[in-house]
């Protein structure tokens, strides 16, 4: 609806204005004359209409109504095979990730609009301040509108160059459901399974990519664990204390396969690389037995085509069990310089969990405390107050 809206509107803000007016107008019309045979292409129509008024009033805009309107019911249901883009989500999400925006511009406008994820929630997956991120959707808005950049589904030939900004949407769309920013729960099951929908339908678009493959890969190796990253009562469990016996098998075997099929092209991305750590995580058969050398040197290449600082992070837990908590600790602490990482608080938790295997709880508890000043989801609250809580209640006698 809101791409279709778009191409008419050639604005954002009014295609979303439209696209809100169409459903209220929907709870009136529906609720008096029933539910229309195809409601999505009733919404379309009308929120399209309603466009289409929208520059009836606009004096600037009214010579080029002619080559806006257009019969609807043309509209009203895609021809097979006349989309670049089969899906409909997956076209809008192709839609938004127009290559004239800056990258980070390109995905936090198609996770806000598109995929339904707060502002919030993206200004945490990109380590910014919630009143950054709205100005950087807002910015972004405001130059597909000055700069008349065409709203329209891309062409066959220029998904390639698209392909990149969109993979990095559904792993942040995943990432935002694997562990909810915010809320009561741990998981955002719609999140998680419109991300692996959406990678589904990529990798049928495009089956020769071999991020396209280690992206659904990644999702498959890490969703696998889905069942037992809780117990019973909803408390989190860390990747030590689950049964393993309970993971998804079937998502298992065909993530490695795929992360087979991406390594075997010679053309290894960083969702390739996160993939095969998740597939030495999901064959090891137990946390301890985990091959932890080797996800180190993963984590070594990843750094070299991803060099952020969360990745970073992640390497100094594995270089934990492969060379001891105070290998680790002392690079968590020089990560702990870095202005990115300052409200990030798997930081604070990761070096408190440092801090106790080396029988420092004092230090250790410290850290916790600075945790649970960040972090806003009640899963991973409940989680951390349970261990300081281990630390700083005497033993009894």
């Amino acid at each position: 609806m809101l791409a279709a809206t778009a191409r008419v509107a050639g604005d954002l803000d009014v295609a979303e204005e439209c696209v809100q007016d169409a459903y209220v107008a929907a709870l009136a019309a529906w609720a008096r004359d029933g539910v229309p045979d195809k409601p999505g292409a009733w919404l379309t129509a009308t929120a399209k209409r309603k466009a289409l008024d929208v520059l009836r009033r606009d004096k600037v805009f009214r010579s080029k109504m002619p080559l806006l309107v257009e019969p609807v019911e043309a509209e009203m249901v895609d021809e097979p095979g006349e989309d670049a883009v089969p899906d409909d989500r997956l076209r809008l999400v192709f839609t938004c990730c127009h290559p004239a925006l800056a990258r980070e511009a390109q995905v936090a406008l198609t996770l806000r609009l598109v995929c339904g994820v707060s502002t919030g929630d993206i200004a945490r997956a990109f380590l910014v301040s919630e009143p950054t991120m709205a100005a950087r959707v807002t910015r972004a808005k405001k130059k597909i509108a000055a700069a008349r950049i065409p709203y329209r589904v891309p062409e066959a030939a220029e998904l390639t160059e698209r392909l990149d900004a969109v993979l990095s949407v559904i792993h942040l769309l995943y990432t935002t459901g694997h562990t909810a920013p915010t809320g009561g729960d741990l998981v955002r099951a719609d999140l998680v399974d419109r991300a692996l929908h959406l990678t589904r339908m990529l990798l049928t678009l495009m089956p020769d990519e071999p991020e396209v493959r280690g992206l659904l890969a990644l999702l498959l190796l890490t969703d696998a664990r889905r069942a037992t990253r809780t117990d019973p009562d909803g408390r989190l469990l860390r990747l030590e204390d689950q049964d393993r016996s309970a993971w998804d098998r079937p998502a298992i075997e065909e993530g490695n396969r795929l992360v087979l099929g991406a390594f075997r092209t010679g053309r290894v991305g960083r969702y390739a690389l996160q993939a095969a750590i998740a597939s030495l995580h999901a064959v090891a058969p137990s946390y301890a037995a985990t091959d932890w050398p080797q996800v180190v040197r993963l984590y070594d290449e990843l750094l070299k085509r991803w060099p952020s600082p969360v990745v970073a992070l992640n390497r100094a837990v594995a270089l934990s069990m492969a060379d001891g908590p105070a290998a680790a600790l002392a690079e968590v602490d020089a990560l702990a310089g870095d202005p990115r990482l300052a409200g990030y608080h798997y930081l604070p938790a990761i070096r408190a969990d440092l801090l106790c295997r080396l029988d420092r709880p004092r230090e250790a508890a410290d850290a916790y405390r600075s945790a649970l000043g960040l972090v806003d989801n009640e899963a991973e609250r409940a989680f951390l107050a349970t261990r300081l809580a281990s630390l700083t209640t005497p033993t009894p006698r």
